[in-house]
């Protein structure tokens, strides 16, 4: 059982380090908030809308539709929230485990990014973006209910795209980028020393993992001017391989529970260890369609499909033997937008959208502490201000609307929740976003 323990523990964190929830805004762990002009569209004109060079993101072919050179940047503030009611958990004995901190896990993030794009010559656009695609953070009271679970989990990355756009014809540009992707975590959650005592729940410990690494992808991206008002657009992301390299660390709370960690660590067990996780961020494909109604009303649509079936299971590895298969068995997903843009002089554009998201976890089973994602909906508002043709500074607002999702993690002596226990009640999730960014054409 000791032994279980170690690997286990060890097992779950690390697996669970590219699955950092927290993430309300967008299902799974990804992160869409890269320009405040898409997100006040609800992300409607992710594809074809190519208003500036933030754009380049979404679609690395929008530097075609920027004249000359610009720079962009911007931030956006995330205030995801997401509550365990009905909450109930036990051992894999049975004996019921209680907390006394509360059940929210939601953190707060800041999501920064930039993008620059320069004409290289009559048919070449060259642009360089920073974003970060995925993550956020998620912390919960360490003495909540379902601390064997998760306690803190952290996930930045950090995206770095060069791109090159040809301009085909006059109506059309193609791009192509490449991505270099840094992601970096921190995960932790209490270990139950008591039950090694036959004091389920007594006595905690904690683990804490971290870990890092490089992946590289590319990006494609065409976009088509069908018309003088109408405009096309089509981007592939490509999923990035990574493997994650880290150490766990082991605490203990109180004198008896480091009396059990000592004892544990002195017959070999919960011993501080390397170990790392192949993981795979996955492949994202964006259609889009852009249309001037008037000279004041542009209506814009927006499809996005991510591969999330790419996390069937993770395997994690310490000193070259394998402790644990995760089966994550997640689905493939649609998100749909609407948006509209109304200039109401040559200064002023409102912006709004409307959209939906389909959830990857497949069912209660798979939803956990640390991923409790549902399906959502979008409103989004916002506003850009012109003070000169070159200049403009864009604020966004968004609401989500996230359903109720049921959580049922059943523990048996020999499944991967055996160290964790069993943890069953519904989740309650939504979020805010706001962003601001400036763009600025020489």
């Amino acid at each position: 059982m000791h032994n279980n323990i170690n690997k286990l523990t060890l097992a779950v964190t690390l697996a669970s380090a590219v699955m950092a929830s927290g993430q309300a805004a967008a299902s799974g762990f990804q992160v869409r908030e890269q320009s405040a002009k898409a997100l006040g569209n609800a992300m409607a004109g992710a594809a074809a809308g190519a208003e500036d060079v933030s754009y380049m993101t979404y679609n690395p072919a929008a530097i075609g539709n920027v004249e000359g050179t610009q720079v962009a940047g911007g931030i956006s503030y995330i205030d995801a929230g997401f509550e365990l009611t009905d909450a109930s958990a036990s051992s894999v004995s049975g004996a019921n485990y209680s907390g006394s901190g509360d059940n929210e896990g939601g953190e707060e993030a800041w999501v920064p990014s930039f993008a620059f794009k320069t004409r290289l010559s009559e048919r070449f656009d060259f642009g360089f973006a920073i974003s970060a695609p995925y993550g956020l953070s998620t912390k919960y009271d360490k003495e909540w209910i379902g601390r064997y679970h998760a306690v803190e989990t952290e996930l930045k990355t950090i995206d770095i795209q060069p791109t090159l756009n040809f301009r085909a014809t006059d109506r059309l540009d193609l791009a192509v980028g490449l991505r270099a992707q840094y992601a970096d975590a921190t995960l932790s959650n209490a270990i139950d020393l008591g039950s090694q005592v036959g004091a389920a729940g007594a006595y905690d410990g904690m683990a804490e993992v971290t870990g890092d690494d490089w992946g590289y992808g590319y990006t494609l991206g065409a976009l088509f001017q069908a018309t003088e008002r109408t405009r096309l657009g089509i981007s592939y992301r490509s999923e990035v391989e990574l493997t994650l390299e880290g150490e766990v660390d082991y605490s203990a709370n109180g004198p008896v529970g480091q009396q059990v960690l000592a004892g544990a660590q002195a017959s070999g067990q919960l011993q501080d260890a390397g170990g790392k996780a192949d993981i795979t961020t996955p492949a994202n494909l964006n259609l889009g369609i852009y249309h001037q109604l008037t000279d004041r009303l542009a209506l814009m649509a927006n499809a996005e499909w991510t591969e999330w079936s790419s996390f069937k299971e993770l395997t994690v590895e310490s000193g070259g033997s394998e402790l644990s298969t995760t089966t994550e068995n997640w689905d493939d997903t649609w998100a749909f937008s609407v948006g509209a843009n109304y200039r109401l002089n040559s200064q002023w554009m409102l912006r709004t959208g409307l959209g939906v998201d389909e959830s990857p976890v497949p069912d209660s089973e798979h939803r956990t502490p640390r991923v409790p994602d549902t399906d959502r909906r979008w409103a989004t508002l916002g506003a850009t201000w012109m003070p000169t043709p070159d200049l403009g500074v864009t604020v966004g607002y968004m609401h989500v609307f996230g359903d109720d999702g049921d959580m049922d993690q059943n523990a048996t002596p020999t499944n991967e929740n055996a160290s964790r226990g069993n943890l069953s009640g519904t989740y309650e999730v939504e979020a805010d976003v706001f962003a601001l960014s400036m763009d600025y054409r020489f």
